[in-house]
């Protein structure tokens, strides 16, 4: 009997893992099972041994094979009226925001400022909305994430098999993701390609940083002009070819031209100048989604950006052109 939830406070649970659910790890599988558990809970009860697999304690990373049987320990949770509720009006706009659906599969435009799920004082983020949007949903897992402020395509697995799927592919890199982003300046025509290592570290605030640095892992992006704003900024195109944390908005930093709006890694003054064109949010955008689902069928999924941003783009174009004359 495969279960993806269990009962919250009303004791020991036996969970038998089915087919679908086996290959993940235990520790993502408590996420579903607990949802609304903090991941500090979970690694916790893993810890100390209260989640049993096969009657034997399980380490956070071990697969999950279908067959197991897992003892899921009471855990007390906030109550249901404590949970963050979704207002209508974000529900109308995920609606809109589908770009793609079939039966194991959703691509979403995601919106800028909307983090990918809750957590680090964030209380609700779009997984957790789109569970209360589709709430027959048996199974709604993110594949992958955007930064909190970065908007586009996003996909969310609708069964265990699309999920295991979609992170062989992505690991393969057979999944081409184009990101739109306007940089500062006028970018050079030459840089369509830059390797440069990224580090991942810490600032003494505990905030996340990362930097170009021969000591951090292998990374490569390819860049193209799409439209220039005079010498104001460049509207470029993105394709990483790793997946490296804040990779595209590092690498445009390292050419010299940070993203408007990247309050982390660009410039303060000039995010502000950018502000009276309307642009108040980090301009980077997952423009489109390239790959083949299982059965081989291409997918390409695009994703606009907002009306606003156009709005903003337009009197940016207008503003650049009455520098030319």
């Amino acid at each position: 009997m495969g279960n993806e939830s269990a009962e919250i406070g009303k004791g020991v649970q036996f969970i038998t893992v089915d087919e679908d659910q086996g290959g993940q790890r235990i520790d993502n599988f408590l996420r579903t099972a607990l949802k609304g558990a903090p991941k500090s809970l979970i690694y916790r009860v893993l810890r100390k041994g209260e989640v049993r697999v096969n009657k034997k304690r399980a380490k956070p990373d071990y697969k999950l094979q279908p067959g197991d049987l897992i003892r899921v320990p009471p855990v007390r949770l906030p109550e249901k009226g404590d949970a963050p509720v979704v207002g209508e009006q974000l529900l109308e706009h995920l609606e809109r925001a589908v770009l793609y659906e079939d039966d194991a599969l959703m691509v979403l435009n995601k919106p800028s400022g909307l983090a990918v799920h809750g957590g680090s004082g964030v209380n609700l983020g779009l997984i957790e909305a789109l569970r209360q949007l589709r709430p027959q949903q048996r199974f709604l897992e993110l594949v992958h994430r955007l930064d909190r402020d970065t908007s586009g395509c996003i996909m969310i697995a609708k069964k265990r098999s699309m999920l295991r799927y979609l992170h062989e592919v992505l690991r393969e890199r057979r999944v081409q993701k184009i990101y739109h982003a306007l940089v500062q300046g006028k970018w050079d025509s030459r840089d369509k390609r830059v390797d440069a290592p990224l580090l991942r570290g810490e600032l003494k605030s505990g905030e996340r940083i990362v930097k170009v640095d021969q000591a951090g892992k292998p990374s490569q992006t390819d860049f193209r002009v799409l439209r220039r704003y005079d010498n104001l900024a460049t509207m470029i195109e993105a394709r990483p070819k790793t997946g490296r944390t804040h990779q595209i908005r590092v690498h445009t930093l390292f050419t010299g031209h940070p993203i408007i709006g990247d309050s982390k890694y660009g410039i303060d003054e000039v995010n502000e100048e950018f502000r009276g064109y309307g642009f108040r949010r980090l301009m980077l955008h997952a423009a489109a989604l390239e790959l083949k689902l299982a059965d081989g069928t291409p997918l390409k999924v695009e994703a606009p950006m907002d009306a606003q941003i156009e709005r903003s783009l337009e009197k940016l174009l207008k503003s650049a052109e009455q520098t030319q004359d």
